[in-house]
């Protein structure tokens, strides 16, 4: 027994595992987060599995989509194994008397990767079987696409490494006759004693049989070193290649056809990271970490001189530097938005809300809805635009045309947009029926695949790809990559300005539309608007009473009066009120210094905030003008339950929630927070006021994942939520509401 175990314990398939983790645990992070996400134990929230265990191309998932990831697999297998190749050979120097070592070296060190491969299979079947709903033929059929595109990379990699073997050691060697051309042909730091070297008797072979390294051809250990040298250099030379092409893919990435599904980009990725930290190790050595000093360094000395800029610029804005530069401090804020333009931007308004009376063709006086919606991926994007055509179609398009504002979050503003898009095509006549399913479905689109592809090739020479838009000149990235998927995953209907809605709205035949972000230099809100809208940027008592009024938003327009605001492109705004942290990156405005924006739902993720004060500071023309006030909030939580509580059951519990409660809670803090706005509301709207809630309520128990992607039983649950007892109610309640005022 003792024996049995000796020889186990020195197979070097098992020795590489016992090295991997005695040495380089920093790899095995990237097989532990695959594992974890494919069991749907990391990013859950995000729904990262479903990028896995489902992948799209071309918007649907496919055998195509399946070949793809797995050529990707392949990819990132091949990466671990050049990687660890090139960082380990010092330590098995024998393996260089076996024919073609590194194919054998992957051979042996595949224990992590096939076992991997059985659980991500396992996995996607059940997955694609229940989730998706996929049939056993369609599931085996993409099962085989996965091990097609596996294999296919796995032997165009094993055919480049082929040609390298110890015969090429003999070609050279049989050419050298003297003894100072060996020394000078052998590197002097190959000549080191190595004793940290991996103990193994045994190894498998092509063949999948077991045989002894004492069988092998006995060669020096000082030419065994060339002879990995060599393939340490090819293996070097594989990974720049890789690197190269995945860089020419970013080049071509505006090509559906071109962009490999989201978990394979994710798998990709994790490819050249594991490539470049393998590099690092190969050329430092005991250097490693000076090397890290020196890379991290150089890279932050080119972001400080603006040579490297990991931020987003937003498109359609002058960032000339011949233009006025506005400076971003509490004086120049007080400056712009004074008590001057707060009334006269108020009294704009309020003939832009007349001219929308004025083609009210019922009899006494019109209903006002002013309609929010919060943010959520695109979970909120698709209930958002469920709920909205739907609540119109079952009014008789009562909703739209009264609908006066229209505000939101995240996900949940690009339902919005693209509703009032659509409607705004209806109203011009160049669509016949607002309440296709197709419109619906379109904002169903994968939005993740390209934005993940883009960061893990085109973000990386998007300081040299230029592209112009609007008439300025700016860089691609991750975010341009989004917009352009908007744009086409709503048939171009999204491809407009924020300029070119300002007659319509003002005429009255659509509504004001108010994109939102974060400031996260100081936490203010940036509202992106085709009308001034400075009413809305301090409190109306401040502006009353207050010396020095506490400005908290900022409206963009008018800020950057001179930077060409209202050329901003529509989709860039979406973008920038559903920029997430790192999922997208952040847009700089060009103010000195220069704003920085984020995701609106870091302020108000419900929009209430920007509802409350709007409806207080129309308060009198509301009351004079109108029958009902309805607020209609669509969320894509429980307004009653937001978030799961946790019970602080475990140590990581104990330790985290107490650190990281704002950050985990920040979503129901504010939803709790905001319902006081319901009594104050109250008081000066009266009994004219109706809040109609529609609440995205997961008919299955689980939500549909909070990201950019959504699985096809997600969409489902979310179509199928507007039936739910709480929903019926609410538009029963608005179906009422809309009857009194025209019977």
């Amino acid at each position: 027994m003792q024996g049995i175990l000796h020889n186990i314990f020195r197979f070097l398939p098992v020795q590489l595992l016992l090295l991997h983790f005695r040495k380089y645990q920093l790899f095995l992070v990237f097989w532990i987060i695959l594992f974890l996400t494919v069991n749907d134990n990391f990013a859950s929230v995000f729904g990262a599995s479903s990028l896995f265990l489902a992948p799209e191309y071309l918007g649907k998932t496919s055998f195509m989509s399946m070949l793809l990831l797995g050529g990707a697999f392949g990819v990132f297998i091949m990466a671990w194994h050049i990687t660890t190749f090139i960082i380990n050979n010092t330590r098995i120097p024998y393996i260089g008397a076996v024919r073609f070592a590194f194919i054998k070296y992957c051979i042996n060190n595949s224990i992590i990767p096939l076992f991997f491969l059985i659980f991500y299979t396992v996995h996607s079947i059940r997955y694609q079987l229940i989730e998706e709903g996929a049939s056993v033929g369609d599931v085996i059929w993409y099962q085989l696409g996965l091990y097609c595109g596996f294999v296919l990379i796995i032997l165009i990699s094993f055919a480049y490494f082929f040609r390298v073997g110890r015969d090429l050691l003999k070609v050279v060697l049989g050419r050298i006759t003297s003894a100072e051309k060996l020394k000078d042909f052998i590197p002097f730091d190959s000549l080191d004693y190595d004793i940290d070297l991996i103990k193994a008797d045994t190894y498998l072979t092509g063949k999948l049989q077991i045989k002894k390294f004492s069988e092998e051809e006995a060669y020096h250990p000082r030419l065994l070193k060339i002879v990995l040298r060599r393939h340490g250099r090819n293996a070097t030379t594989a990974t720049i290649f890789a690197i190269l092409i995945l860089l020419l893919l970013g080049l071509f990435s505006e090509q559906p056809k071109m962009r490999v599904p989201a978990g394979a980009s994710f798998v990709l990725l994790f490819s050249v990271i594991m490539g470049m930290v393998g590099a690092v190790k190969h050329f430092f050595h005991s250097w490693e970490v000076l090397g890290w000093i020196l890379i991290i360094g150089s890279v932050a000395f080119l972001v400080k001189n603006g040579v490297l800029d990991l931020r987003s610029r937003a498109y359609g804005l002058n960032y000339s530097k011949d233009a006025k530069v506005q400076p971003y401090n509490y004086q120049s804020l007080k400056s712009v938005f004074t008590k001057e333009r707060y009334y006269e931007d108020k009294e704009k308004e309020e003939e832009r809300l007349n001219n929308w009376k004025a083609q009210y063709k019922g009899e006494g006086k019109p209903p006002l809805i002013v309609v929010t919606s919060s943010g959520g991926g695109s979970r909120a994007t698709y209930w958002t635009f469920r709920a909205l055509q739907y609540a119109d179609s079952v009014t008789d398009g009562m909703v739209y045309p009264s609908t006066v504002m229209m505000t939101g979050a995240s996900g949940g503003m690009i339902g919005v947009a693209y509703w009032r898009s659509v409607h705004n095509e209806y109203v011009e006549g160049l669509i016949e029926d607002p309440y296709k399913q197709e419109y619906q479905e379109n904002t169903g689109k994968d939005l993740l695949n390209s934005i993940i592809f883009s960061l893990a090739s085109n973000d990386l020479i998007s300081p040299f790809n230029k592209i112009s838009l609007g008439g300025y000149s700016y860089t691609k990235d991750r975010g341009y990559a989004m917009e352009q998927e908007l744009i086409r995953a709503t048939d171009g209907m999204l491809d407009r300005k924020i300029g070119d809605f300002r007659r319509n709205e003002m005429v009255g035949k659509t509504p004001l539309l108010i994109v939102n972000g974060t400031i996260i230099n100081d936490g203010r809100r940036l509202m992106m608007a085709a009308q001034p809208i400075s009413y809305l940027t301090q409190s109306e008592y401040d502006v009353k009473n207050a010396e020095n009024p506490a400005i908290d938003g900022v409206d963009m327009a008018t800020f950057f009066k001179d930077r060409n605001p209202y050329n901003l492109r529509l989709p860039t705004a979406l973008r920038m009120t559903s920029t997430f942290p790192y999922i997208l990156p952040v847009v700089r405005l060009p103010s000195d210094p220069q704003m920085n924006i984020m995701d609106a739902g870091l302020r108000d993720n419900f929009g209430m905030e920007l509802i409350n004060r709007y409806l207080h500071v129309h308060r009198e023309w509301i009351k004079e003008n109108t029958s009902k006030v309805i607020v209609l909030q669509i969320r894509d939580t429980r307004e009653y339950d937001v978030y799961p509580g946790s019970e602080m059951n475990t140590l990581t519990d104990m330790v985290a929630d107490p650190l990281f409660a704002i950050q985990n809670k920040w979503e129901p803090f504010q939803s709790y927070s905001q319902g006081y706005s319901k009594d104050y509301l109250k008081e000066y709207m009266g009994d004219r006021l109706e809040y109609i809630t529609l609440q995205y309520i997961p008919q299955s128990g689980r939500s549909a994942a909070l990201n950019f992607h959504l699985t096809s039983k997600e969409k489902q649950d979310l179509l199928n939520s507007i039936y739910n007892k709480k929903n019926t109610s609410q538009i029963e309640r608005l179906k009422s509401v809309l009857k009194e005022v025209n019977p």
